[in-house]
């Protein structure tokens, strides 16, 4: 049975098959949860792993490579979202970083999953509630997969890190 949970905390301190990087276009170690996860895995490791991926990438791709000394995971899916200051209307990419990550964590055969909130920080830009919107689109992915593939059963982890994140994300679950 698939179901999908909010955590208050990161999602690179759960323990999941995957855990989800909120990459930017060419899969370099960032800010953010990006860098956590780097820093966590192993800088050297991710970024040569990394590097063999043909870049840029497109908003709302995603990739997978192994967790290396990410110990609580067996495998890292790099969801490219968009930067809402560059494309302010890209809630499509968006919900495709969603959507594009949940396939790739069945392709490889794996069932629990951590996400961050993908374009909420940084990549916000202008959005009035980046937290809410990416927890909309991180929603409708989940339940057009589960439609989509209803005999493979998910565990989705989405994560809140900040307080004012957590309250936004609640919100959106409250409507579910």
């Amino acid at each position: 049975m698939s179901r999908i949970e909010l955590i208050h905390g990161s999602c690179a301190d759960q323990v999941v098959d995957a855990v989800v990087n909120a990459a930017n276009s060419g899969l370099w170690a960032g800010g953010g949860i990006c860098g956590v996860i780097f820093g966590k895995a192993g800088m050297r490791e991710l970024t040569d792993a990394c590097s063999k991926y043909n870049t840029p990438l497109n908003d709302g791709d995603a990739v997978i490579t192994p967790a290396f000394k990410l110990t609580n995971a067996k495998a890292i899916i790099h969801a490219v979202g968009p930067n809402f200051a560059v494309t302010p209307s890209a809630f499509e990419e968006l919900f495709k970083a969603y959507y594009n990550s949940l396939t790739v964590l069945k392709d490889n055969g794996y069932h629990s999953i951590s996400f961050p909130l993908i374009s909420s920080g940084i990549f916000g830009g202008g959005l009035p509630n980046p937290a809410g919107e990416s927890t909309r689109q991180c929603l409708k992915a989940y339940k057009l997969f589960v439609q989509d593939y209803p005999d493979y059963d998910i565990d989705v982890k989405l994560c809140a890190f900040g307080q004012s994140e957590m309250i936004q994300a609640q919100k959106e679950f409250e409507n579910l």
